[in-house]
């Protein structure tokens, strides 16, 4: 049985990559060239969306942890290079956070 720490410390980075996201996307839809920014908001709304899912996932110890996760992780890497492109400070904390979940999944999934 995994421990409550790593459930913890999973639950946090997804919630932590959540804001990061939702923050970029919000930022995003604010600078001049927004066309090329597309992907990044796009990315950013659906890694948001999922991280929340797998947070709420863990913090029920739902049956489908595993899979949520491993959805989270590769959610969260491809933001995370998306994000990696731009060089809005937003983006960079964004790719950061998504750079964090992705390993903290990773962690989760190594202890299962």
């Amino acid at each position: 049985m995994l421990n409550e720490l790593k459930y913890k410390e999973c639950i946090e980075a997804c919630l932590q990559c959540m804001n990061a996201c939702n923050v970029c996307y919000v930022s995003c839809l604010k600078e001049y060239e927004l066309a090329k920014l597309r992907d990044c908001i796009s990315l950013d709304r659906e890694c948001a969306d999922i991280c929340a899912f797998a947070a709420q996932a863990m913090s029920r110890k739902s049956p489908y942890v595993k899979e949520i996760c491993e959805l989270c992780m590769k959610a969260c890497l491809a933001c995370a290079e998306e994000c990696g492109k731009h060089d809005h400070e937003h983006c960079k904390q964004c790719a950061e956070a998504c750079r964090k979940c992705a390993e903290a999944c990773r962690e989760m999934l190594n202890h299962m």
